[in-house]
C-alpha cells in the first residue's frame, strides 16, 4: 500500500531526465512489515518488470493494518561484557551498536546500513542512545509507582504516579523520529575539532511512542499568568546536578506539536536506555529536549537555569573557538543560541561506505537511496540529487510512511493508545528518498550529492557552518565515486566515532583544505597548494623490549604505598623507583597505585616527564582488565552512603560547590567552596597542596591544576583557594584553568583530590621532606605572585604558635604594590613576632610613594637578608614558590652561595 497522494513527489527535472523520459520512478522506501530486506543495488529492467500482487490486497490477506508495525527485536541480547563492571550493569544492549564515548557513559548509533535496513520503525536494539551518565535502575515492580510532579507557576500543583497517568489521561500512540543535535558531527570534527564526540549519520531513529499529551496535564495544573516555559528534570544524577532543560509553554500546549509523556516504545515498557519508566518525547526538536527518567515538570517565567540546558545543545557563533568558549558564560546563557527545532537534513544510505558496484552489461541502473527529515513539524517537500557538484539537479522520489498511519480507521488504538494522526498536519518523522541512476552516469561522475528542502523552503546549505559544539551539521551529503578497474567504489564523508575512513579524512591527511569551498579538491588549472601541517610530537612512553601482559588482579596487588603500580593509556608502570625523587612527593605516586592514572598524568605532566616513563614501564594491562578497570572506576564515582569526617581523599575525587568569589586585586580572587557538610574537615596538612579538576561543559575533557588553599588547617565546612586569573591578551593566551574558574557560576560543583606534596610542616621546628623528618632552625621563604600561598600556610603555622622557636625570613617579590597578595594578613601576623620573622617586600615597578624594597629578588638582596649557608646539620631550609624564572634564579643564587639542593624545597 502506498502513502496518501500528498506523500509522493515525482516531478521530473528537464535538465537531467532526458535519458529517463520513459522510466518509472516508484517510491520504494523500506517497508517495516516486509519479511526480508534488500540492500543490494536496484534490480535490472527485466526484474522490475515482473508483476507483483497489489500491496493492499496482500495486507488484507494477511490481516495486517495499513501502517507499519515495529520490526521484531532480538531476543538473545544480554548485558554486554563491557557494561558488567559499570553502573549500567543492569541494561541489556545490542552488540552491533557503535560506541562513541568509550565504555561509559553509553552513547551509540547503529551502523548506517543496518539502521536503514530496519525500515521506517527502529527496534529498541538499534535505536540511537544519548546518555550523559549512569542509567537509573528501575525495577519492573517499581514502574507503576514511579512518581513525578508538576510544580512552579501553577495554581494546582500535582504529584502523580505512572499508574495514575495511564488511568486518568487519554493515551495516544504515534510515530516520532528522534534526532540527536550532534547527528553528522564527525564531519565538523574532521574540519576542526569541536567540543563534541563524533556522531556519524545514524544519530536518529523512529519508534511508536505511547503516552499522554503533556498539554492535558499542564491544563489540569492551571498555569498562572506570566508563565512562559516548561522545565523538565530527570532522575539521572550527573556531575553538575540532574539533567534538565526547558521548552516554551505555548509549544507544550499546542496539540499540533504532539509533545507527550511516553511510557511505551514500540508497544513495550520503555527500555532503560530510553527512559524507563517515563520520559518526555518532543517531535520535531532535538533529542536533548526529550528528557528521560522524568521526575519534575516545572512551569516558570524564564528558561531553565539547569547546567545542562545552558552548556549543551547550542550553536554558538562560528568565530567562537573551544578555548574562547570556556570564558563566555553570558554567551552560553543567551537563548538566541539555544537549539530547539531540528533543521532540514538528509543523508545517503546506499551506496554504503566502501560499497562496490561491479560493472556488468546486464545492469543499467543503480537505486541511490537514503533518508531526510525536517524540524518543527514541517514536511520534507523535495529531495534533489546532483552528479555534477550542483550545476544541475534531479528530483528524487520521496515517500512518507508516516502518512500510512493517517489511513487508520477512526478510533483505532494501537498499544493502548489512540492513533492520533488523522487530523494532524504536522510531520514528526523521517522520510525516504530514492532515485534510479544510470550506471553509465555514475561512471562519468565524481560524486553523488543530495540536499533536501522542507515545506518552509528551507534547503540544506552547500557548505558547513562550523560551531564549537558541532551541532546541527547539515551541508549537502556527498558520496565520492572511485573508478577502480571493472568496478565503482563509493566513499562516504566520514565514519562514526574513532573509526577511520571517509573522503574528508583522506583529503585532510593529504594536505587538502576542506574549507576551500570545493570539498578540499583543486579546481582545474589551480596550482597545488599543500599547507604545512606540523606533526604532533609523539612522546614514547613504553619500552619496546617489554612484552609482559598484566592482569587486573596483579595490578590491584600493588595498590599500596610499597611497590605502587599504576596505568597510563593501558600500559603498566612501577613507580617504586621514583617515590623519593618525585617533585610532588611519594603521595603523587601512591595516590594512583592500582588505578588508571591516564587523565591526571597526561593533563599535568611535561613531555620530559612522559619520556621518563620508559624507565618504569613493566607491561601492558590486558584488554579485559582495561575494560574492567575503567568500569570499576566509573562505578566508584557513585555517591557514597554517608558523610565523611574528612573531605579530601587520597585516591578518589571529592566534590565541593562554589559558593563565593571575593576579589582581592584586579586579577586575583578567593574562591570559596562549600564542603559536603558544615562539620567536615579539609584534611590538608600544612605545606601540602591539592588538585582541582574542571571538566569541559560538553566534552568532559579534564583540566587539572595544583593549588594550596589559604584556609586554616583546622577550618571546617568551607575551603578558600586564592587564585590569580591569567586572562587572554592580544599577544598571549591566558590560563586555561584560571579563566575557566573565573567563568564558573556560583553553585557549580568542582572536583578535588589530595593531599599531595613532598613537604609537610609538623610544627615547632619539625618538618618532613619526602617522608623523612628533619629539624629546622630557620626557614628562608622566597616567593612571588600567587606563589605566596604555600609560604603563607607554613608561616601562619609557625607564627600562630607562640611556642614555636623557628625563625623565618620572607622575601616576597612582585611588580606593583597591588600585586602583593595577602599583604594585610602577612603584616598582621608580623605584629608581635618581629623577633621571629623578618618580612621584606620587593617591587620591580614601584610607585613613587613606595617605601619598601625596589628591584628584584637578586643575589645582593639574598646575601644581605639571608647570607651564606652557615648550617652544617641541615637546620636551615629554603622554601621557594613562584614563577619558573624566579625559581630558576633562586636555585642558581643559593647554589653559588654554598647552599645544598637537599636544603631547598620547591613547591
Amino acid at each position: 500500500m502506498e502513502a496518501s497522494k500528498r506523500g509522493s513527489s515525482n516531478v521530473p527535472s528537464k535538465a537531467r531526465l532526458s535519458e529517463r523520459q520513459n522510466q518509472k520512478f516508484l517510491p520504494s522506501p523500506p517497508d517495516t512489515d516486509r519479511e526480508s530486506t534488500d540492500s543490494s543495488p536496484a534490480q535490472s529492467d527485466s526484474e522490475t518488470a515482473i508483476p507483483r500482487p497489489n500491496r493492499s490486497n496482500r495486507l488484507r490477506a494477511r490481516n495486517l493494518p495499513p501502517y507499519p508495525l515495529p520490526p521484531k527485536s532480538r531476543s538473545d541480547n544480554t548485558v554486554l561484557a563491557e557494561d558488567v563492571r559499570t553502573p549500567d550493569n543492569h541494561v541489556v544492549r545490542d552488540p552491533r551498536l557503535i560506541r562513541l564515548t568509550g565504555i561509559h557513559p553509553f552513547n551509540v548509533e547503529a551502523p548506517l546500513s543496518d539502521l536503514y535496513d530496519e525500515g521506517f520503525l527502529t527496534t529498541k536494539d538499534l535505536h540511537y542512545v544519548r546518555n550523559h551518565g549512569a542509567v537509573p535502575n528501575v525495577e519492573d515492580s517499581e514502574v507503576m509507582g514511579w512518581e513525578f510532579t508538576i510544580e512552579g507557576m501553577v495554581d494546582n500543583p500535582m504529584r502523580m504516579s505512572l499508574a495514575q497517568l495511564i488511568q486518568e489521561y487519554e493515551q495516544l500512540t504515534y510515530p516520532i523520529t528522534l534526532v540527536c543535535a550532534g547527528n553528522r558531527r564527525k564531519e565538523q570534527n574532521v574540519v576542526r575539532k569541536t567540543k563534541g564526540f563524533s556522531w556519524g549519520a545514524a544519530g536518529l531513529s523512529t519508534a511508536l511512542w505511547t503516552g499522554a499529551a503533556i498539554g492535558d496535564l499542564i491544563r489540569a495544573a492551571m498555569p498562572r499568568r506570566g508563565a512562559r516555559y516548561v522545565c523538565f528534570e530527570g532522575a539521572d544524577r550527573l556531575p553538575n546536578g540532574y539533567y534538565g532543560t526547558s521548552i516554551k509553554l505555548s509549544w507544550a500546549m499546542d496539540a499540533e506539536r504532539g509533545i507527550m509523556l511516553a511510557h511505551k516504545m514500540n508497544g513495550e515498557t520503555l527500555p532503560p536506555d530510553h527512559g524507563k519508566p517515563l520520559r518526555v518525547v518532543i517531535p520535531g526538536q532535538i533529542g536533548g529536549r526529550s528528557v528521560k527518567w522524568l521526575k519534575k515538570i516545572i512551569i516558570t517565567k524564564e528558561p531553565s537555569d539547569n547546567w545542562y540546558h545552558i552548556y549543551d545543545n547550542r550553536v554558538l557563533p562560528t568565530m567562537v573557538d573551544p578555548e574562547m568558549s570556556a570564558d563566555l558564560p553570558e554567551t552560553w546563557k543567551d537563548e538566541r543560541y539555544a537549539i530547539y527545532d531540528l533543521n532540514t537534513n538528509s543523508a545517503t544510505c546506499y551506496p554504503a561506505h566502501n560499497e562496490e558496484l561491479v560493472l556488468h552489461g546486464s545492469e543499467h541502473t543503480y537505486k541511490v537511496r537514503g533518508y531526510a527529515y525536517a524540524g518543527g513539524g514541517k514536511r520534507i517537500s523535495r529531495v534533489e540529487i546532483t552528479l555534477d557538484k550542483g550545476k544541475t539537479w534531479v528530483l528524487a522520489n520521496v515517500s512518507y510512511p508516516e502518512d500510512q498511519y493517517r489511513l487508520a480507521p477512526e478510533g483505532e488504538t494501537l498499544f493502548g493508545g489512540r492513533l492520533d494522526v488523522s487530523e494532524r498536519e504536522s510531520s514528526f518523522c523521517w522520510c525516504f528518498w530514492d532515485l534510479d541512476v544510470l550506471i553509465s552516469q555514475l561512471q562519468e561522475a565524481d560524486d553523488i550529492m543530495v540536499r533536501a528542502m522542507d515545506e518552509g523552503m528551507m534547503v540544506q546549505p552547500r557548505d558547513m557552518y562550523w560551531s564549537v559544539l558541532g551541532m546541527m551539521n547539515n551541508p549537502w551529503f556527498r558520496v565520492v565515486i572511485h573508478k577502480e578497474s571493472h568496478k565503482l567504489r563509493f566513499e562516504h564523508p566520514t565514519q562514526p566515532a574513532l573509526m577511520p575512513g571517509g573522503w574528508m579524512e583522506r583529503i585532510k591527511k593529504s594536505g587538502g583544505n576542506l574549507t576551500n569551498g570545493y570539498w578540499g579538491e583543486q579546481l582545474g588549472g589551480e596550482a597545488e597548494v599543500v599547507e604545512a601541517v606540523e606533526a604532533a610530537k609523539e612522546i614514547c612512553m613504553t619500552n619496546s623490549k617489554v612484552n609482559r601482559v598484566i592482569t587486573l588482579e596483579e595490578l590491584k596487588s600493588h595498590d599500596g604505598e610499597t611497590e605502587p603500580w599504576f596505568v597510563v593509556n593501558g600500559e603498566v608502570y612501577d613507580g617504586t623507583g621514583f617515590l623519593e625523587g618525585h617533585p610532588g612527593g611519594p603521595t603523587s605516586i601512591t595516590g594512583a597505585a592500582g588505578q588508571d592514572a591516564s587523565e591526571e598524568f597526561l593533563a599535568i605532566h611535561s613531555e620530559n616527564a612522559k619520556a621518563m616513563l620508559i624507565d618504569y614501564h613493566i607491561g601492558t594491562l590486558d584488554k579485559t582488565s582495561q575494560a574492567l578497570l575503567a568500569g570499576s572506576e566509573a562505578s566508584g564515582a557513585a555517591e557514597e552512603a554517608g558523610p565523611r569526617d574528612v573531605f579530601l581523599q587520597h585516591k578518589a575525587w571529592s566534590r565541593a560547590v562554589l559558593s563565593a568569589k571575593t576579589s582581592v586585586s584586579p586579577d586575583t580572587k578567593i574562591f570559596t567552596f562549600d564542603l559536603e557538610h558544615a562539620a567536615q574537615a579539609i584534611g590538608l596538612p600544612v605545606g601540602q597542596h591539592l588538585t582541582i579538576r574542571l571538566r569541559d561543559p560538553v566534552t568532559r575533557e579534564a583540566t587539572l591544576r595544583a593549588y594550596t588553599p589559604i584556609s586554616p588547617v583546622d577550618a571546617r565546612g568551607k575551603l578558600d583557594v586564592l587564585i590569580k586569573v591569567y586572562r587572554d591578551t592580544p599577544t598571549q593566551k591566558g590560563g586555561r584553568m584560571t579563566q575557566a574558574l573565573d567563568a564558573l557560576p556560583i553553585g557549580h560543583a568542582v572536583d578535588f583530590k589530595g593531599p599531595h606534596g613532598k613537604f609537610e610542616y609538623l610544627g615547632r621546628g619539625l618538618c618532613a621532606v619526602s617522608g623523612r623528618e628533619r629539624r629546622v632552625r630557620r626557614f628562608v621563604m622566597v616567593c612571588g605572585g600567587s606563589g605566596i600561598t604555600p609560604i603563607f600556610a607554613v608561616l601562619r603555622a609557625v607564627l600562630t604558635d607562640s611556642e614555636d622557636p623557628t625563625e623565618c625570613v620572607v622575601l616576597d617579590g612582585n611588580r606593583t604594590e597591588a600585586d602583593i597578595l595577602c599583604k594585610a594578613e602577612l603584616d598582621a601576623m608580623l605584629v608581635g613576632n618581629e623577633n621571629r620573622c623578618r618580612l621584606r617586600y620587593v617591587l620591580s615597578q614601584p610607585s613613587p610613594s613606595w617605601t619598601g624594597g625596589r628591584g628584584r629578588i637578586d643575589e645582593d638582596l639574598i646575601a644581605r637578608e639571608v647570607g651564606s649557608c652557615t648550617s652544617t646539620d641541615g637546620e636551615d631550609v629554603v622554601l621557594v614558590c613562584g614563577p619558573k624564572p624566579l625559581e630558576e634564579s633562586v636555585l642558581s643564587i643559593f647554589t653559588r652561595m654554598g647552599w645544598k639542593k637537599d636544603d631547598m624545597v620547591f613547591f
